[in-house]
C-alpha cells in the first residue's frame, strides 16, 4: 500500500491535470464552435459587467428619475447580454464554457490547497479552571440566544456568576465588569454581540485577567476568527472547565478598544442617523448620494505606516489584523488574531468609470489594502463619525488607530471547530508544473531524502 503522502501527491497531480484540461477545453470549445465570435462573446459579457457596475454607482449617487433609470440599466445590461447570446444561438456554448471554467477553478483550488499555508488554529496553553468566573449576558442579543440555549443555567451549573444585562439599573457593561473584578472575579466573559465583547475585553486586558467569548450575538465575527462554534454558543462554556489560553491582539481607536474593526466614511455617517435603526434601506438611499459625492460628511485623509496616504476615500475599514480581501469566499474572515498589525481597506470612487474599475479587485487603483501598526484618519472637520464593532460614535479628528499585540488573554474550549483554511490563489504556472512535471521528478509536496520535514 502506498503511503498517504504519495497518495496525496497523486491526487494533487490529477486535480492539477483536470484543471488544466478543463481550461484548455473551455478555450478550444469557444474557438472551435464560435471562431472569432468567441472574442465578441467575451467582450459582450465584460461590457455588460462594466455597464452594470457603472449603473450601480449612478443608482447610489443620484436620486429621483436618474436613480430609477440607473437601476433599470443595471438590470437590463446582463439581460441584454443573455439575449444577445440567445439570438446568436450561442447560449449553450457560453453555459458549457462557464461550467468548464468553474470545474477548472474547483480542481485548481483542490490541487493547490495542500500547498497553501493553513489557517493557524493555535493549540493554546492548557490552564486550570477559574476560581470565580463572571459572565455578562445580554438576553436580547442575537434574537434571544441566551434564553434559547439556556446559557445562564448552564453557566451557573459550572459555578460561574452570571449578570444579565438589562436586569440591573446600570447599562455600563465596562463598569459592571470592573465591579465583578472588585468582587474577586478572576475571569470575565460575555454572551452578546461584538460591541459588548469589545468593551469587556478592554477591561479584561487592562487588569490582565482571561476573557471568554460566548457567541450569542447576531454575527459574532470575533468568535468566528477564534475558531469557535457560532451555531452552538453553549459550547464556548467548555472554556470554563476544559479550556486553553491564547494571546490575541486588540485594536484601539481614539482610546476605545475594538476586537474586529473601526469603520469611517459612508457606513459610519449613515448609521449615525437617528432614522437608520427604524428604516435602514430608506436611510441608506436617502443619505448615500451626498455622502459618496462628499456633499455630506467630512473629507477624509488616511495615513498608514508613515508613507501611504489616501486622500478623499468614501469608505475606510481599519481591522484588528487584516481580513482576507483577496478571497471573496472568505471575505470577512481573518486568518490570525496575533499578527500585531492593523489591516486597512479603503475605497475611493469619484466616477462611474472608477466604480466599474473596482471589478479588477485588488488591482483597482481606487482600492487600497495593506497592513500597518498605526493608522491615522484625519478630516476637514473637528469630528469624525466612527463605527466601532458596530457601535456608532463621534471622535475628535485626527483619529489614531493602533494595534496592541498580545494584549488580551482569551480562554477557548480545547476542542473547537477552528478557523477555516483560506482558499488558495489560482497559480496556473504552478498547476502546469504539478500536472506535467512534478510526477517526473521529486514531488515538491514531499521533503527530499535527508531533508527535515515540517516542524
Amino acid at each position: 500500500m502506498r503511503p498517504a503522502a504519495a497518495r496525496g501527491g497523486a491526487r494533487q497531480r490529477w486535480c492539477a491535470r483536470l484543471a488544466v484540461a478543463a481550461t484548455v477545453g473551455a478555450v478550444v470549445l469557444l474557438l472551435s464552435a464560435a471562431g472569432l465570435k468567441s472574442v465578441v462573446l467575451v467582450a459582450v459579457g465584460l461590457a455588460g459587467l462594466v455597464v452594470s457596475a457603472a449603473a450601480g454607482w449612478w443608482a447610489l449617487t443620484r436620486r429621483g428619475l436618474v436613480r430609477s433609470l440607473a437601476l433599470v440599466l443595471a438590470v437590463a445590461a446582463p439581460v441584454a447580454v443573455l439575449a444577445s447570446y440567445v439570438a446568436a444561438q450561442l447560449l449553450w456554448l457560453v453555459l458549457v464554457s462557464l461550467a468548464l471554467w468553474a470545474l477548472a477553478a474547483v480542481a485548481g483550488w483542490t490541487a493547490l490547497r495542500s500547498e497553501a499555508v493553513p489557517a493557524a488554529t493555535a493549540p493554546g496553553r492548557p490552564v486550570p479552571p477559574p476560581g470565580h468566573a463572571c459572565l455578562l449576558m445580554n438576553p436580547r442579543s442575537g434574537g434571544g440566544k441566551v434564553g434559547r440555549f439556556r446559557l445562564k443555567e448552564k453557566a451557573e451549573a459550572l459555578g460561574a456568576e452570571v449578570v444579565l444585562l438589562g436586569s440591573t439599573p446600570s447599562w455600563d457593561v465596562a463598569e459592571l465588569a470592573r465591579d465583578a473584578l472588585a468582587r474577586g472575579a478572576d475571569l470575565l466573559g460575555v454572551a452578546g454581540g461584538d460591541g459588548t465583547q469589545a468593551l469587556v475585553a478592554g477591561v479584561a486586558a487592562e487588569h490582565g485577567v482571561p476573557f471568554v467569548v460566548i457567541p450569542a450575538g447576531t454575527r459574532n465575527h470575533f468568535a468566528l476568527d477564534l475558531g469557535l462554534d457560532r451555531e452552538d454558543p453553549s459550547g464556548s462554556l467548555e472554556a470554563l472547565t476544559d479550556g486553553v489560553e491564547l494571546r490575541v491582539d486588540l485594536g484601539r481607536v481614539g482610546g476605545r478598544v475594538f476586537v474586529n474593526n473601526a469603520s469611517f466614511g459612508a457606513y459610519a455617517e449613515v448609521v449615525q442617523s437617528p432614522a437608520y435603526r427604524d428604516d435602514k434601506v430608506g436611510t441608506l438611499l436617502r443619505l448615500l448620494p451626498d455622502v459618496l459625492t462628499h456633499q455630506h460628511g467630512p473629507r477624509l485623509t488616511v495615513r498608514a505606516a508613515g508613507a501611504v496616504t489616501v486622500d478623499g476615500p468614501q469608505a475606510v475599514l481599519v481591522s484588528n489584523n487584516p481580513y482576507r480581501v483577496g478571497d471573496r469566499a472568505g471575505l470577512g474572515r481573518r486568518d490570525r488574531l496575533d499578527g500585531g498589525v492593523l489591516g486597512l481597506v479603503s475605497v475611493k470612487v469619484d466616477s462611474a468609470v472608477q466604480a466599474a474599475d473596482l471589478l479588477r479587485g485588488r488591482r483597482a487603483p481606487g482600492l487600497v489594502a495593506l497592513t500597518s501598526g498605526e493608522i491615522v484618519v484625519d478630516a476637514d472637520r473637528p469630528e469624525v463619525q466612527v463605527g466601532i464593532d458596530g457601535e456608532a460614535l463621534a471622535l475628535p479628528a485626527p483619529v489614531r488607530c493602533v494595534s496592541e499585540p498580545g494584549a488580551l488573554r482569551v480562554r477557548v474550549p480545547r476542542h473547537r471547530p477552528g478557523v477555516p483554511q483560506a482558499r488558495p490563489r489560482l497559480d496556473w504556472r504552478r498547476l502546469w508544473e504539478l500536472a506535467f512535471t512534478a510526477g517526473r521528478g521529486r514531488d515538491r509536496s514531499l521533503p527530499a531524502a535527508g531533508a527535515p520535514g515540517p516542524r
